[in-house]
């Protein structure tokens, strides 16, 4: 018989809930997960079949972030709840506001259920766009720091750094048997295997390369991690006595274009490795939303310090030339690119 508490996942159909689920039915947790509409359930039990835990419930509560329905069922007699919806845009919005009031609202609506429903405790993905936005200094980030709310760091970051702030602070003011327990992961740019053909925008580097879309490699770089290695740590942050009231990067190393095209051509690929000088790049950001929106980054690598969750739940990424190989392989068996 199953005795392992009943767990919540907000965003069931996302790129790393969708990972979380799985990693929490492999260990034996029954799943309660939200969705935004119940037409996709059938797409994530299609997306999660074969990736163990077949014998641990899983079941779905319509719910969105902008709206009150829903959360008290989703919460209700769960002992953990691992907040993972949130929106993750390819382009920034003309409007800040399509990634913030979701952002932050949704945040404390969750948080508002879990309380009332006696959670026990709530692990939420933040991002790394919540540490070392809007700062630009030359030293590795660490979870000491935190992202200037500033209107020049993009709606993203902005979204994210918000609300994960409002949701400390909504812990920080609950009282008596309303208290319970909040851990934030802070994945960098997140890479890996997709588990349905929807995918993510951080995944839009690879499939770029694998489609040929840019004739080489502009001076850009990433922080990146994989994944399954994010979903393991949100796990690990959920029983690990340790984990309360913490915040952790979760981040493997940076990568440079160049060296994430050069994996994909080690695992037989063919994309583009030549590099892009930097006019050519400025000059394809007049066509190229996308390659736009990342111009601000040329040269620029960035660093951060993961001893706290390697030490603290004893976390081991793998090696992001699996990463950047599972990356491929899944977005051409959904048939993304050829």
């Amino acid at each position: 018989m199953n005795d392992k508490p009943l767990v919540a996942v907000t965003g069931a159909s996302g790129y790393i809930a969708l990972h979380v689920i799985a990693e929490l039915r492999r260990r034996g947790y029954p799943v309660r997960a939200s969705l935004r509409t119940m037409a996709r359930a059938d797409g994530v039990r299609a997306a999660l079949a074969g990736q163990g835990g077949d014998d641990a419930a899983l079941d779905f509560v319509a719910a969105d972030l902008l709206a009150d329905h829903g959360w008290d069922e989703l919460a209700a007699g769960c002992r953990y709840l691992h907040h993972v919806a949130s929106p993750v845009p390819l382009l920034e919005p003309k409007d800040e506001d399509e990634l913030v009031r979701p952002a932050r609202e949704g945040a404390l609506r969750v948080l508002g259920a879990a309380a009332a429903a006696g959670v026990e405790r709530v692990v939420m993905t933040s991002s790394v766009a919540a540490v070392n936005q809007g700062l630009y200094e030359d030293r590795p980030y660490t979870e000491d720091d935190w992202s200037v709310a500033a209107d020049d760091i993009g709606g993203y970051a902005k979204s994210k750094t918000l609300a994960e702030r409002a949701a400390w602070d909504f812990i920080g003011a609950l009282e008596g048997e309303r208290r319970m327990e909040l851990t934030t992961i802070n994945p960098s740019m997140v890479l890996g295997p997709l588990l349905d053909p929807d995918g993510s925008a951080s995944v839009e580097v690879v499939r770029k390369l694998l489609a040929r879309e840019i004739p080489g490699c502009p001076r850009l770089g990433f922080s990146l991690v994989d994944v399954r290695d994010v979903a393991a740590a949100h796990v690990a942050a959920m029983t690990a006595p340790a984990a309360a009231g913490r915040h952790y990067i979760c981040s493997c190393s940076f990568l440079w274009m160049a060296e994430i095209a050069q994996h994909l051509a080690d695992a037989g690929h063919r994309v583009p490795t030549r590099k892009l000088p930097d006019w050519l790049v400025r000059r394809l950001a007049l066509f190229d939303p996308v390659v736009r929106r990342v111009v601000p980054e040329l040269g620029r690598q960035t660093a951060f310090d993961c001893a706290r969750i390697r030490g603290e739940l004893d976390w081991r990424p793998r090696p992001l030339s699996e990463t950047v190989a599972a990356t491929a392989r899944s977005l051409k068996s959904f048939g993304v690119v050829e």
